[in-house]
């Protein structure tokens, strides 16, 4: 599955751009951070997740598909994750298009909880770094967002 994912994001990225290839991982990941939302909602038998049940959440499902993420801090501005080891393993270098599924699935779990949040992969494997860190911010700033964040609003706010 990985192998395709990878191969699949290659030939968008070949075809018509590595920006529109992000966008179509992008689509992807808010239906994945849909259905995962719900799952987690059920098992902790609640409607809104609070910041530390959001951060178990998100480091169990990276875990669940063989991710290696943990929590480095966590505040009420934000929720840093790291990661050693990325869900598409080995087939990741190189497509950093694919971290936005992980930004995406993160940024809408989030958001759709506590009414927003912004999202920046500070550090990628898939970037050549030896690991992932993930910054999720919890409020807004009044600086501009920089090109490398998304910014993510709850259904209901």
């Amino acid at each position: 599955m990985r192998s395709v994912l990878r191969e699949l994001v290659g030939i968008l990225e070949q075809t018509i751009g590595e920006h529109e290839a992000e966008a179509y991982v992008n689509y992807v990941g808010l239906m994945l951070g849909r259905a995962l939302h719900k799952t987690y909602l059920e098992a902790f038998s609640v409607s809104r997740l609070d910041p530390r049940q959001i951060a178990s959440t998100l480091v169990d499902l990276k875990t669940r598909i063989d991710g290696d993420f943990t929590i480095e801090s966590m505040d009420a501005e934000s929720i840093i994750l790291v990661n050693s080891a990325c869900p598409f393993g080995e087939h990741v270098i190189g497509r950093p298009s694919l971290c936005r599924m992980t930004a995406n699935v993160f940024g809408f779990i989030t958001a759709e909880n506590l009414g927003y949040s912004r999202v920046v992969i500070t550090e990628a494997i898939a970037r050549g770094d030896s690991g992932c860190r993930v910054v999720i911010n919890l409020t807004k700033s009044e600086a501009p967002s920089s090109t490398l964040e998304t910014e993510f609003f709850g259904a209901d706010r």
